[in-house]
């Protein structure tokens, strides 16, 4: 799901998009107009990790060749990256030349294929004033969310509009959930993975019933028909090319386990207690998120039974000598991670963190042996 994260590239697109905008109003395309819908290909930075959608416009008679383009934002908005986590940051639809789109993504080294919509000239019509009066109303705003509102549920919905009714619909792995379907994207990107997986909550447990990312919509649309015949037509490759797998001497599941180990057997005082620190640490943001964000897919974080900020009044007890309650609270956030266990096993990243959650067993539990009472025995 691309986005415009640069300030230079952000103006351009504007500059191209309000000459097309103002260019495409009242046009009347011709019989030899097409609509089609254009897939991105993944790439290996962070905000293209999903690929992208967007909705290409041609018209040989009218010299026209624009794509429109969900998910533009502008980076030097006011509190930027509060707004982008309580989640009201307007992103909004831009326009630029089909070539100019075409040179990005050949830049970039990634995929793109088209499928043409098989409608009548009408709909084409629809579709194209659709798309130019969103440019110019409050249309073109929305405030993004991961799974309900994006770049490639946006481009249903213009198309939904258009046909006046919901004809696209998600057509394959609805028995998945939406981590499930997730997880496969983040391959040879371990702490992206490890990441998502610890930050989102029950949400993305649901079964992924809505089509959210590019290739879920390309797939459907091959199935999809209407008036009694296929909705698009024969997929066509526009670029393509070799798989470039990423390689980081710190990105990696090595890493992560060698930081965990380290942990586990240098059995010291000092690295326990900032390992606790920030596992506490991180629970705390979890449940700030919670309740901060609009982000539904951050709500409901059952993870925070593995990060729990309870670990603070474990550290509070254990900095401050007093043996009881930091034996007690250690005890207490055992039991929670053994309950986390049994609820984490029926999910796809179990595999991810339990690492972590052996390391807190190991780490709790051999703080409730050094501060757990000892019995006297008298001869």
């Amino acid at each position: 799901m691309k986005i415009y994260q640069f300030k230079k590239i952000f103006v351009c697109i504007l500059l191209l998009g309000s000459i097309y905008n103002t260019y495409g109003q009242d046009l009347q395309l011709s019989k030899n107009a097409h609509v089609s819908v254009l897939t991105c290909g993944t790439g290996n930075e962070s905000y293209s990790l999903f690929g992208h959608t967007a909705i290409r416009v041609s018209d040989i008679d009218n010299n026209l060749d624009v794509v429109y383009n969900y998910g533009a934002f502008d980076f030097d908005t006011p509190n930027f990256v509060m707004k982008f986590t309580k989640g009201d940051l307007n992103y909004f639809i831009v326009n630029n030349r089909y070539v100019d789109f075409i040179n990005q993504y050949n830049y970039e080294k990634r995929d793109v294929y088209e499928q043409e919509l098989d409608v009548p000239l009408a709909l084409k019509q629809k579709l194209f004033d659709n798309l130019s009066q969103s440019l110019l109303s409050d249309e073109r705003l929305y405030q993004y969310k991961f799974i309900d509102n994006n770049c490639t549920s946006k481009v249903v919905d213009v198309i939904n509009k258009t046909l006046n009714a919901k004809v696209i619909t998600k057509k394959t792995d609805t028995d998945q959930t939406y981590r499930s379907i997730l997880f496969p994207y983040f391959d040879n990107h371990f702490y992206e993975k490890l990441g998502t997986s610890i930050v989102f909550g029950t949400k993305v447990d649901q079964l992924g019933t809505k089509i959210f990312l590019p290739f879920e919509l390309q797939k459907s649309l091959k199935l999809i028909q209407y008036q009694n015949h296929p909705l698009s037509k024969e997929n066509k490759t526009i670029l393509n090319f070799e798989e470039e797998i990423p390689v980081s001497w710190w990105n990696n599941c090595y890493t992560y386990l060698l930081f965990l180990g380290f942990v586990i057997l240098i059995n010291k005082k000092s690295i326990d207690y900032i390992y606790l620190v920030i596992i506490a640490s991180l629970g705390l943001l979890f449940g700030f998120l919670g309740f901060y964000s609009s982000h539904q897919e951050l709500g409901y974080n059952y993870n925070i039974l593995l990060f729990n900020p309870i670990l603070f009044m474990v550290l509070y007890f254990w900095s401050t000598k007093n043996a009881k309650w930091t034996y007690k609270l250690s005890v207490l956030n055992i039991l929670l991670v053994i309950v986390y266990f049994f609820f984490i096993i029926t999910k796809v990243h179990w595999l991810i963190v339990s690492p972590i959650l052996i390391t807190n067993i190991i780490v709790l539990t051999r703080l409730a042996i050094k501060h757990k009472e000892r019995i006297p025995i008298i001869i």
